[in-house]
């Protein structure tokens, strides 16, 4: 991965570290890890990632993005 590929707010994040959204591409490179961590396939995490991105407002306003706090959620349910 080269720099141009890495997504602004995988180095922009809020001074908490804490958003509650983040882009479907800064999602996609932490499939692994998550998958990993939490004993699940990189499929199931990304089936789950797809389910919590919300699309752009009124179809083209703004981006679109992760719900990170339904994501864990729903992540932790599986335990």
């Amino acid at each position: 991965m080269s720099v141009k590929d890495v997504p602004a707010d995988a180095v922009s994040a809020s001074s908490s570290g804490l958003d509650p959204e983040i882009s479907p591409e800064y999602a996609a490179i932490q499939v692994k890890r998550v998958a990993k961590e939490r004993g699940l396939s990189q499929e199931k995490v990304e089936s789950l990632v797809k389910k919590y991105t919300t699309g752009r407002g009124l179809g083209f306003i703004g981006e679109s993005t992760v719900n990170v706090v339904k994501l864990n959620l729903a992540l932790d349910e599986l335990k």
